[in-house]
């Protein structure tokens, strides 16, 4: 019988008392909902505009905000705004969370290895981290974007290549307070393999900080698609993203101020409520915290 069965109903109780501080931290459920609402607005609210994202009507260029039914207004080509802004959010938040499931999974795996290991394996994984860590990320994001051609899926890949270090230093440290615990003696007296200790025994119970760490790392996701779009190197029209709806917008700043308001609200919104729920996150599943 191993800890983790053993410690099946504590961990249970522990679950029911991290839902409970969760659900009353009000700016965790309001970045929640908030997350919830752009998501279906994003899956449904194209489908219910009486526009497309693509159409084209010169007559309406420029249109302001709640002109006809033009909710949002429309851009410099006569495109309703809000189509457009809905569709490229199925964009930015497919990145931002695509990414993070890469990132996390990478990070995840080096910071396990190497927190686990020690030695000599632990060192030179973390040496790794170290050093790609001392390069600044946005350089970084921008030559890997002007170098490789600009897809989502390829946008994807090089943010996540970018976001997985803080990932594995956050795990490593976590594995290596866990490593000496009993209940990974008690695997080892039993004669489970090394493996089965990191990713059955030792990364369950350190769920907590990933879960964190991944929530924020969405946040981040978002914000480097917006600036890599918004510089040009990223998502390329006519496909849209918030990013590069900025950066079509910026030369219209002071004529037509509702198509960077739109976008960059929108990015507000997302990334504020996402680090609302990390914020949650943490203090529910603080270990620490012995109060509901």
């Amino acid at each position: 019988m191993t800890a983790l069965t053993v410690n099946a109903a504590p961990g249970r109780w522990r679950n029911n008392r991290a839902a409970l501080r969760f659900m009353r931290h009000r700016l965790a459920l309001l970045g929640l909902a908030m997350i919830v609402f752009l998501c279906l607005a994003c899956v449904f609210g194209p489908h219910l505009l009486p526009y497309d994202s693509l159409y084209i009507d010169l007559r309406a260029r420029f249109a302001p905000p709640l002109t006809g039914h033009h909710f949002l207004g429309t851009d410099p080509l006569g495109r309703d705004l809000a189509a457009r802004l809905l569709m490229a959010g199925r964009i930015s938040l497919l990145v931002g969370f695509f990414a993070m499931v890469l990132s996390t999974l990478v990070g995840t795996m080096v910071g396990v290895i190497a927190g686990y290991r020690g030695g000599w394996i632990g060192a030179t994984l973390m040496r790794a981290v170290d050093g790609f860590l001392s390069f600044p990320s946005i350089f970084l994001l921008l030559a890997l974007a002007a170098a490789l051609k600009p897809s989502p899926v390829m946008i994807t890949v090089i943010i996540a290549l970018t976001s997985w270090m803080e990932v594995a230093r956050i795990v490593e440290a976590e594995v290596r307070s866990l490593r000496e615990r009993e209940f990974v003696l008690a695997g080892r007296m039993l004669g489970l393999s090394g493996t089965h200790i990191m990713f059955r025994e030792i990364l369950p119970n350190a769920m907590g900080p990933i879960i964190v760490a991944s929530t924020l790392t969405v946040a981040r996701a978002i914000l480097m698609e917006a600036y890599i779009s918004f510089l040009g190197y990223g998502i390329q029209p006519p496909l849209p993203s918030w990013g590069n709806m900025l950066n079509g917008a910026q030369q219209y700043l002071g004529s037509a101020p509702w198509l960077a308001i739109v976008p960059g609200a929108a990015i507000t919104i997302a990334v504020t409520s996402f680090n609302f729920i990390g914020d949650g996150l943490r203090d529910a599943l603080d270990v620490r915290d012995d109060h509901i």
